[in-house]
């Protein structure tokens, strides 16, 4: 049988993590839209002339101004990666009382454009009991528009990614293809941090690259990027830096390039820094993506991505249930998200 192309639409895009691995799923995007300047040309140094499914349309602006009439039942899949800061334990959790939430925007594009399948993540934070209003409202809004609302926390290390980092993931489908969703099964083998990054730390000769890898013998703690107005280029808070240097990384600093061929291989004595090619690959991405802007710009956008085999393995689902194929006997059908009783204040 042959199906048409399954297109999609990307609000709060980042460095392409979400939207790359919708890409590798089979998603063409029609519109991919970030507001930061450095992110929105790390899209267009990748995906700016070419891509597999075409070149991405990169729309640098605030999603608050754009329209999405336009594009009324021209989507296949809305997708998006909301501002974490409202909801992140990092952070000071003011939900819906910060300026940073766009799930309204978010809501507003769904309703005008109307697509039959939406995909939207965000940081665990957001299924903490705190919130629970705030999921209901969003529950109920979209199936007053039609859909079918699954929510789930996934942790990215089931799916091929050598780093923990859960992310709280909501699929929402028009009614006649909830039923052929299932979420994605988890892969047999988790990628550890020295299968990922032995070839990076080895490139420029260094020795002890292969004892190093042997040692990396887990996930990563899930990495981080700070805010505009917080952190630097690192891999995170103490608790973080700790488990990095657990596995032969010094966290304090990012590097410019990979060890070289006289670094030492006494441990007591220096340990390597990951370089932000070696966080993108941590994330997922693969090691030839094109990051922009000066390193703090870069590993904000590393520390902030979604991974893309998170997004593929969602999306290789998402499109099974457009295109109403039955699960098999491997695949639980995805539960419905309940709408919890309002908490009393």
């Amino acid at each position: 049988m042959t199906y048409k192309k399954l297109t999609s639409l990307e609000i709060c895009a980042g460095a392409g993590g979400q939207a790359l691995g919708l890409e590798n799923a089979g998603f063409t995007h029609k519109a991919v839209i970030e507001v930061d300047q450095w992110a929105a040309q790390t899209l267009r140094l990748n995906r700016g002339d070419s891509g597999p499914h075409g070149k991405w349309n990169v729309l640098e602006m605030d999603v608050r101004d754009f329209d999405g009439k336009p594009w009324r039942h021209k989507i296949d899949l809305f997708a998006g990666g909301v501002p974490c800061p409202p909801f992140s334990i990092a952070g000071k959790q003011l939900g819906a009382d910060d300026d940073r939430d766009l799930f309204p925007e978010a809501l507003r594009l769904i309703d005008e454009i109307d697509p039959p399948a939406v995909l939207l993540e965000n940081v665990k934070g957001l299924g903490q009991k705190r919130f629970a209003d705030y999921r209901r409202n969003i529950i109920i809004k979209l199936e007053e528009l039609g859909y079918q609302v699954f929510w789930e926390l996934l942790q990215a290390a089931d799916y091929g990614v050598p780093q923990l980092r859960p992310r709280f993931i909501l699929v929402a489908l028009k009614k006649e293809f909830s039923e052929f969703f299932a979420w994605p099964n988890k892969v047999p083998h988790q990628v550890t941090v020295g299968e990922a990054l032995k070839d990076l730390m080895a490139e420029n000769g260094w020795k002890g690259a292969e004892k190093w890898a042997t040692n990396a013998n887990t996930v990563a703690p899930t990495l981080v990027g700070g805010s505009k107005k917080h952190g630097g280029a690192d891999v995170g808070p103490t608790r973080a830096k700790q488990a990095w240097k657990a596995l032969g990384v010094k966290g304090t600093s990012i590097a410019e390039e990979a060890p070289s061929s006289d670094f030492t291989l006494n441990s007591e004595e220096e340990l390597p820094r990951l370089t932000v090619r070696m966080g993108g690959v941590i994330q997922g991405f693969p090691d030839d993506w094109n990051w922009a802007g000066g390193k703090t710009a870069q590993w904000r956008q590393v520390g902030n991505a979604f991974p893309p085999p998170v997004a593929k393995a969602i999306g290789e689902q998402i499109k099974k249930a457009l295109r109403k194929r039955p699960l098999t006997k491997s695949e639980q059908p995805a539960e419905p998200a309940q709408i919890l009783q309002p908490t009393l204040a």
